[in-house]
């Protein structure tokens, strides 16, 4: 058999013919050499030879037979996994190798045509019969079993890490996200966990899945992240879902493209035409309460031919000198008035035009507000939700509302005395009044309950998730330090809450098994019922909730065995692809039964919205693509909402967001890889998804943004003039001998505005904050004593403070004699800071 490879492996062309039937005949048989039988027999690969031998846990004698023989390949006859020993890894042969394997089961939504890579226009309309169904279907073959069904192995007490990675790999929308949406996988921020989790996702759902796979990368990336998880001690699998589900979400996170507001700054530019002089102004304002007029810069032309009968070396002091004089005037000037001026100062044939524009306010200080942008990323598309928690007062009867966002939930789990009054008819009844979730328990009639109770005086309270969900989001009252100051009438009253309404895709449930205490910790061992399909959360949703699905089915469910001290993780999962469950036991992987999985101790579950319209909808989607109807029109489409089509129950509005900026067209950093954000519809299946979802905008024609590159172009001349002034006036500052007064400055603020001026950050500093390291004594504002902050002068302070604003001003006066040694280890931290610019 012709073996072909995934891998780089080079002694892949030494593998001779090889059929199932052989494989299992050998699995059958012992070693050659010492009579051992198996499991966990090798075979030898090479063609022509036949040799069978024990590997590690016995003597090894198929090791042996490679050194003396040279035949480096060797298949495991009961994992089927292929070894290599002259490259010492493992590689991947056809399919046809052995009995079945794992085989893609999932195929890109569409196929596209090879693009001139960094075209943005090159996209093509996918050849006819490309296009696969939308809806994740298997492919028919008899010997093949469904991918995901990979293990992953214990490297030192990981069973917790495992089986959180087992269930969030068996949850569709973030799967396919990685595995089909691959390109938007992208981050320059450390430990790029991101791109360990799609290779590991990749691994989990290779169509030549090994037994299992070794985390080594993510486990290093989160250790790194978290210190908490260093070491080989057992850990919470529900702090290391929400641990790497935030930073997943940091390192993905992209803005959400708005129309762009006005910052109040001041800018400083380069070039002196008055095009860019009048865009500068109309980006960087003061604040919104005052204004400012507008004067006109002042002509050279007197002071350049006095500047000719100067030497050069006295012209540069002078110059320079004349530059920070500027640069304080104007920044005292803006304390008494309003100031607009364009000055002109010329020093080794450079030209700077310095724009302040102050606030003549006192109360304003001259601040600048940091332009609040709003993110989102696969991460909070999918399991984000949102609580509107009510509190009303008993005594004014006024009701305050406020929204809280969630990745997860987590539930308590009630003991007898709970679910009595959770059951009572009284405690219903108010339930309803309240409008909160007492239909959870309407069908439900005096006889069944009583029943309940007697039943569980022998086996114990019969707990259900309907039961913990009841009383998370029952009424509560808000008693002693808890009570609440009501807005209205200002008394300290108690109040009732509940908080009725969520919305999300994916559902992850947290119950609350364990209590810790001072001195030690304890498990609540309580079975918790829970539904396998249709748990129904309209009993929990407000009267005037939007929301159309209700009904989730479970994906995957973490179990802890054990007690609080020690114990073992697994995971239960419901492969997407075959609908059957699976018992994840690190690197074990068995087929399991409903009944087995409704058995098991929850701990961690997932939810997914469930919604039969949804698979249709995808069927006729894959109908009209399979028309292939000519049309005059293609229209571009995002893949990431495509991937929300394909698995969301409710994929929302198109979003064609995020390939194009704010002006419709393509960002100048996305144009190199706009082949993996976009995808191209003929005009009736557009027409289709837009009639049936809305949303867009609409684009038959891909170009990079020019208004873009301009305003990327300016904010590259605004840093380099910042980071080159500051690095003047800090030299001048270290080699002034005796400065009369030293400015303070945050170096908290100081490390965001250096990542800001270097490009690390996109975003502004927004204003200088030195509350965190000043103190008022006496009505007088000092320096706190082992504040982290840095020295510098009052040039370069009047300098930032006119571009961001912010305070309050923090001073130093040393004496003569002692100012090196008191100025030294402050300013030391400047120059740590800008060494390597």
């Amino acid at each position: 058999m012709p073996a072909s490879s995934s891998c780089d492996c080079l002694h892949l062309e030494c593998v001779g013919e090889i059929t199932k039937e052989e494989l299992i005949q050998k699995s059958h048989g012992q070693c050659q050499d010492c009579k051992v039988g198996g499991p966990n027999l090798w075979a030898c690969l090479e063609n022509g030879c036949a040799y069978v031998g024990c590997g590690e846990s016995h003597a090894d004698h198929s090791t042996v037979h490679s050194q003396e023989t040279r035949h480096n390949l060797t298949v495991n006859l009961t994992t089927l996994r292929v070894w290599c020993y002259a490259c010492t890894k493992e590689v991947f042969l056809d399919r046809k190798l052995g009995p079945p394997t794992l085989l893609p089961v999932c195929e890109s939504v569409y196929s596209q045509e090879p693009v001139a890579p960094g075209s943005p226009t090159s996209l093509r309309v996918p050849p006819p019969g490309a296009c696969e169904d939308l809806d994740m279907e298997t492919e028919e073959e008899d010997d093949l079993r469904s991918r995901g069904l990979t293990g992953l192995k214990n490297i030192g007490n990981t069973c917790y890490m495992n089986a959180a990675l087992q269930a969030l790999s068996n949850c569709p929308p973030l799967t396919q996200f990685f595995l089909d949406c691959g390109g938007l996988v992208r981050t320059d921020k450390k430990p790029a966990l991101c791109k360990s989790y799609q290779k590991l996702i990749t691994d989990l759902w290779h169509k030549n899945r090994p037994s299992f796979v070794v985390p080594t990368n993510l486990f290093q990336g989160i250790k790194a992240v978290n210190p908490m998880f260093r070491g080989y001690s057992q850990q919470d699998s529900q702090e290391f879902l929400r641990c790497l589900m935030d930073q997943l979400h940091e390192e993905l996170k992209e803005t959400v493209v708005e129309p762009e507001d006005q910052s109040p700054v001041a800018s400083v530019d380069d070039s002196p035409d008055e095009d860019d002089r009048s865009r500068s102004d109309s980006d960087f304002q003061s604040c919104e309460s005052c204004s400012a007029d507008s004067e006109g810069p002042r002509g050279p032309e007197e002071a350049e031919e006095a500047d000719m009968l100067i030497p050069d070396e006295e012209k540069a002091n002078r110059e320079w000198q004349k530059e920070k004089n500027l640069i304080n005037n104007l920044y005292r000037a803006g304390s008494h008035g309003d100031l607009d001026k364009d000055v002109d100062t010329t020093n080794e044939n450079r030209t700077i035009i310095i724009t302040v524009i102050l606030c003549p306010n006192p109360l304003c200080n001259n601040a600048r507000i940091k332009r609040q942008r709003k993110y989102r990323s696969v991460i909070s598309d999918i399991f984000d939700g949102t609580i509107v928690s009510s509190v009303q007062c008993l005594t004014c009867d006024r009701v305050s509302v406020t929204l809280e966002n969630f990745q997860d939930i987590s539930l308590p789990i009630p003991g007898k005395e709970d679910l009595a009054k959770l059951h009572s008819s009284s405690h219903q009844t108010a339930l309803v009044k309240a409008g909160s979730c007492g239909e959870a328990y309407a069908p439900q009639g005096w006889i069944a309950f009583v029943m309940e109770y007697i039943k569980s005086w022998f086996w114990g309270p019969v707990v259900t998730l309907q039961d913990c969900l009841a009383a998370f989001f029952a009424r509560d009252e808000l008693k002693g330090d808890n009570m609440y100051s009501c807005e209205k009438c200002k008394k300290l009253c108690f109040t009732v809450c509940f908080p009725p309404v969520f919305s999300f895709q994916i559902l992850c449930i947290h119950l609350k098994r364990f209590r810790h205490e001072l001195m030690f910790s304890t498990k609540i061992s309580t079975h918790v019922s829970f539904p396998l399909d249709g748990l129904d959360l309209q009993p929990f949703l407000a009267k005037d909730s939007s929301a159309q699905i209700t009904t989730y089915d479970l994906l995957s469910v973490i179990c802890h065995h054990g007690t609080a001290s020690s114990g073992h993780y697994i995971a239960y999962c419901r492969n997407d692809l075959n609908q059957l469950w699976y018992e994840f036991d690190d690197q074990s992987v068995t087929e399991v039964s409903e009944s087995c999985v409704q058995n098991a101790e929850a701990y961690v579950l997932f939810y997914k919205k469930s919604n039969e319209e949804a698979q249709k909808e995808r069927r006729r989607v894959t109908a009209l693509l399979n028309m292939m109807e000519p049309s005059l029109l293609q229209f571009y489409i995002s893949r990431q909402w495509l991937n929300k089509f394909r698995t969301f129950a409710e994929p929302g509005p198109i979003s064609n967001h995020d390939f194009l900026c704010a002006h419709g067209g393509v960002p100048p950093h996305k144009a190199t890889y706009i082949d993996d954000l976009v995808l191209m519809l003929p005009q009736n299946v557009w027409d289709h998804l837009y009639s049936r979802y809305g949303g867009g905008p609409a684009v038959n024609h891909l170009y990079v943004c020019h208004t873009c590159q301009m305003e990327i172009e300016k904010l590259e001349k605004r840093r380099k003039n910042e980071l080159d002034m500051f690095v003047r006036l800090n030299k001048a500052f270290q080699e002034e001998e005796s400065p009369v007064v030293i400015y303070c400055i945050s170096m908290h603020w100081f490390r965001e505005w250096e990542a800001f001026v270097k490009g690390k950050d996109n975003d502004p500093p927004g204003p200088i904050d030195n509350s965190k390291i000043a103190v008022n004594k006496n009505g007088h504002i000092t320096l706190k004593q082992g504040a982290d902050s840095g020295q510098i002068s009052e040039e370069t302070w009047n300098f930032l403070h006119s571009i961001h604003g912010g305070g309050p001003v923090v001073t130093v006066r040393p004496s003569v004699s002692h100012q090196e040694v008191d100025t030294s280890q402050a300013e030391e931290k400047i120059e740590v800071e800008t060494r390597s610019v």
